[in-house]
């Protein structure tokens, strides 16, 4: 603030801005958190499906009793090929779900993109040839972009501070319950002896984007959204159900100021030219300068970047396969649903822990976590892993490194892209900042078949000496780059990056508000001029 200023908004310090939270406030905002399903279900079941022997059969027109099991295997290209097209989808759908957000709502969005998806789920239920599967995980991808890139922009905006980062986190949680699920259902489908056995685990995620699609009907629509839209009355309404307050609440009315007068700061900060002008306004600025929009849009992107260089979308998408390589597993089905329920009980440790240690100090000793388990793993595999212990020690050590990945940088990495942006470029750099995670996931998925397969790089275990050389550059990114939000509304994270770097960022507190640089304060009737604004 210009001076150093001291603002107060109507006696009420910003410290007590937001109402308690409520068990219902909660509920609401967690359901949203149903859409991480569709990530890892996706995620979670055509690895199992690109196993089983049916499928093969059908797909590639092999007899097992006739081809030896070295050829019984979907080629590496088309296995690629498969695996990435629905990442590619998504990335294209997330780029587009900033834009449609803005314009139509959050909410609106998701529901929309929950039609999408079963478009494309049907599809790939009717298949029986790569041509129709592929198609239809295209179509399925732009309804997972949708609902992906908006679904944490919706949860950040209707979250209380004091538990964002542990709703938020429940995005995660979902998406480990969504492989879990997938794991078990492959597990329980693979030896079927027709199309069930492929058709059962696709035909399944018709019922998530039903749950999240009817649900959101019943929920409000972002009241940042209408403060942006210039809904005021909507925006109140909105924000008295998420949390559970009279309309004319102090509360309501004093967190409904800060958000307006957050809004009216950024814009005039930031030039309005029209649609290109406003995609370009995500890369105005100077990577130096700590609060430029520039900066905040690399960060972003760059962090899910880093998210999926951390190598875990591996043991998910190809870990029966993989698992399949180490000679001594009898069965790498089972294996993998031990690695995905190991996922989902990690998860839960964040809740706790993001709010309670912070973002910046939980992504650092996630990364330092999953270096060393990752570095056991290709050490061991330099080894002569036929051996029964080495086999051992080695899924052992992948399980630790997922249990590092589920408590830190699984969830983390989704809680800072939803609260490092401000309002006017808030829905696109989020949508860029999960496009970026679904090109890099489409990436790794494109390549690791050729890194790993027999028929190819043939790498097998010593894949990760990449991942955990790649989660090396994760930690040192984190130390430098990543600042501490625990504790702060979105606005003061606005604030907060203003005057901090993200060394130092651990230890700002709160001095001022947005109303008081605007001059406003209020009463029960909305925004009126400010009573109390003194300059210092």
């Amino acid at each position: 603030m210009p001076g150093g200023a001291i603002v107060s908004m109507g006696g009420v310090d910003a410290a007590r801005m937001e109402a308690p939270v409520t068990f219902k406030t909660y509920l609401m905002c967690a359901f949203a958190a149903f859409g991480g399903i569709f990530f890892g279900y996706d995620s979670g079941y055509i690895g199992g499906v690109l196993g089983m022997d049916y499928f093969i059969e059908t797909f590639e027109g092999l007899d097992k009793a006739t081809t030896a099991a070295a050829d019984f295997v979907i080629p590496s290209w088309k296995k690629s090929l498969i695996v990435s097209i629905l990442s590619a989808g998504t990335f294209f759908g997330a780029l587009l779900a900033g834009d449609l957000a803005d314009w139509f709502g959050r909410r609106t969005t998701i529901i929309a993109g929950c039609g999408v998806f079963l478009i494309g789920v049907a599809l790939q239920t009717a298949s029986s040839a790569v041509g129709l599967l592929v198609a239809g995980r295209l179509i399925a991808g732009f309804g997972v972009g949708f609902v992906s890139a908006v679904i944490i922009l919706y949860m950040s905006e209707i979250a209380p501070r004091k538990v964002r980062g542990a709703i938020v986190s429940g995005y995660q949680f979902c998406i480990t319950i969504g492989l879990m699920l997938a794991t078990c259902v492959d597990y329980a489908t693979e030896h079927r002896a027709d199309s069930g056995s492929y058709r059962i685990p696709v035909a399944l995620q018709m019922l998530w984007a039903l749950i999240l699609g009817v649900g959101l009907f019943f929920l409000p629509e972002s009241p940042r959204y209408f403060v942006r839209k210039g809904k005021k009355e909507e925006a109140r309404q909105a924000l008295a159900r998420v949390r559970g307050q009279p309309a004319d609440s102090e509360f309501i009315n004093l967190e409904l100021t800060e958000i307006e007068a957050n809004h009216l700061y950024e814009l005039q900060a930031t030039p309005q030219e029209g649609y290109f002008g406003s995609w370009f306004n995500c890369f105005r600025g100077s990577i130096w300068e700590p609060n430029s929009n520039l900066r905040r849009t690399i960060l972003g992107t760059s962090l899910q970047m880093m998210q999926q260089w951390t190598g875990v979308n591996f043991v998910f998408y190809f870990g029966t396969t993989f698992f399949t390589q180490l000679h001594t597993i009898q069965n790498p089905f089972l294996l993998s649903i031990i690695t995905t329920i190991v996922n989902v009980l990690s998860t839960p440790i964040s809740f706790y822990a993001i709010e309670k240690v912070g973002r910046r100090p939980l992504l650092l000793w996630g990364a330092l976590g999953m270096v060393i388990c990752q570095f056991i793993v290709a050490i061991l595999g330099v080894t002569d892993y036929d051996d029964n212990k080495a086999v051992a020690a080695m899924i052992a050590f992948i399980c630790i490194y997922i249990f590092f990945f589920a408590s830190t940088w699984g969830p983390g990495a989704w809680v800072v892209i939803g609260e490092i942006f401000p309002l006017p470029i808030r829905s696109r750099g989020v949508a860029l900042s999960t496009a970026s995670n679904w090109l890099w996931n489409c990436i790794i998925a494109v390549i690791t078949p050729y890194m790993v397969d027999t028929d190819e790089g043939n790498l097998g275990p010593k894949v990760f000496f990449i991942w955990g050389a790649l989660c090396t550059c994760a930690f040192i990114y984190t130390y430098f780059l990543i600042p501490e939000t625990k504790g702060l509304t979105l606005e003061q994270v606005d604030k907060m990056m203003e005057e901090t770097t993200p060394r130092t960022s651990a230890g700002w507190k709160p001095h001022s508000t947005f109303a008081g640089e605007m001059g406003l304060s209020v009463d029960k009737a909305g925004l009126a001029p400010a009573v109390s604004h003194q300059e210092v």
